[in-house]
């Protein structure tokens, strides 16, 4: 009997010290017996604790500091969103793009100086609407001289690759912005619901079977709209209350199934002759673009523009979360598939035309954040411009450091490692 009213005096004792006392701090410091007495500056850090445990803290008051901090980060975000970009950066913006364009005509195997640039192509324009107002209204347009080899190298080399390396390079970088404010994580790319894993393997599939090179664009823009979709439904169908982890999930479990089939596709390849070839289409090339890809393209990469641009003032809202966007009238399940809907369809048609290429759509929403700030209806059309001069100008080195061009998507990480560092360490607004 006395060992028995020891352990129910000692199970009563273990209760009441588990009872939440009143007023407590959930993180203040408990008093301990063993720290010696001496010790002054422990005893200076730990007294300002033992007071806040020793003075009873009210749940209004507790509550009103909360709602303060709350209105502190509400202010603070929205001085971000309503800070007016100055006219001159986005002139500068504008203005690089069209400078790092001018210049790109001039490296390479085939140089064309600006003179000859402004010579060619308005020669070229003036012929094109003579012919049109000749046959259209009888009226006669002066011809002008132009240079068959510099015309033939302007308009079948030179400006489709630059005007495809221009759309590739927005698109990536207006995709990450879009992907990294609907997620709210500063680490999302466009490659997140297995785009790329599926472009991958639809492509190597392609090289496989030894179909023609329209075919292996057609197989990838394929493969990648099958990756995302099926992300999505793998989302509907396992998670019912989190729909961003769910995305996530299944991008994750997607792009796992989709590099396993692209790995099996290569140990089925000829060493020889397929795999080498499917090997290079990974590792990203803009070498082979033609009118054809540019056309291909075009009207594909303006719709999902359009659609991004018009959606961009909603995802100022979804970054602050689902509750308060859907507070404010806002249908968040729409607005997502809106904005996955038209990044798959631009990261496609990128990936299509030039295999993979990493880290534009991670590193470059970063850098027109530290620039414009984190308003998306700024963001997103600043993340256009500078996504595309950065990777036009990675192009130029591509075509420049070497003899043999160096594929995109070795350069495009090798720069964009130490570059996304920088710009990551020294610039976190908006997050």
């Amino acid at each position: 009997m006395g060992e028995t009213r020891e352990l129910d005096d000692g199970f009563a004792k273990a209760a009441e010290s588990e009872r939440p006392r009143v007023g407590r701090p959930l993180f203040a410091r408990t008093r301990r017996t063993d720290t010696p007495a001496s010790t002054s500056a422990e005893a200076t850090v730990a007294a300002p604790a033992l007071a806040s445990a020793a003075i009873p803290v009210s749940p209004s008051k507790a509550k009103a500091g909360l709602l303060q901090e709350l209105d502190a980060s509400d202010e603070r975000a929205e001085e971000a969103l309503n800070k007016r970009v100055p006219l001159w950066i986005k002139a500068a913006i504008a203005a690089s793009l069209v400078g790092i364009m001018v210049l790109s005509f001039a490296f390479g195997r085939y140089p064309i100086n600006p003179v000859e640039l402004v010579q060619t192509l308005g020669g070229l324009i003036n012929n094109w609407l003579a012919g049109v107002m000749q046959g259209a209204f009888g009226v006669t347009i002066p011809l002008v001289d132009v240079d068959p080899k510099m015309a033939t190298a302007l308009v079948n080399i030179r400006l489709p690759r630059i005007l495809v390396v221009v759309m590739v390079g927005a698109a990536l970088a207006v995709a990450g912005a879009s992907y990294q404010g609907m997620f709210k994580n500063p680490l999302v790319s466009p490659d997140l619901l297995g785009a790329s894993a599926g472009a991958s393997f639809g492509a190597c599939l392609a090289l496989l079977l030894d179909l023609s090179n329209i075919y292996v664009q057609l197989f990838a823009f394929i493969g990648a709209m099958v990756a995302v979709g099926g992300a999505v439904w793998m989302n509907k169908m396992v998670n019912k209350y989190d729909a961003i982890l769910g995305l996530v999930l299944g991008g994750m479990l997607v792009s796992t199934l989709f590099q396993s089939c692209t790995s099996l596709v290569k140990f089925m390849a000829d060493a020889n002759d397929k795999l080498p070839a499917i090997t290079f289409w990974l590792m990203g090339s803009f070498s082979r673009i033609d009118q054809a890809d540019f056309w291909m393209i075009l009207l594909p990469m303006v719709l999902g523009f359009v659609m991004l641009i018009l959606e961009r003032w909603k995802l100022n809202v979804l970054s602050f979360g689902e509750e308060e966007a859907k507070s404010l009238g806002i249908n968040t399940k729409r607005v997502r598939l809106i904005v996955i809907f038209a990044s798959t369809l631009i990261v496609a048609c990128s990936v299509a035309v030039s295999g993979i290429v990493g880290w534009v759509g991670l590193v470059i929403p970063h850098l027109a954040r530290a620039i414009v700030g984190p308003n998306y209806k700024v963001l997103l059309p600043a993340s256009m411009f500078i996504g595309a001069s950065y990777l036009l100008l990675v192009d130029d080195i591509a075509r420049l450091v070497s003899s043999t061009e160096i594929p995109i998507g070795i350069l495009t990480a090798i720069l964009g490692v130490p570059f996304f560092i920088f710009i990551f360490r020294h610039n976190m607004k908006g997050w």
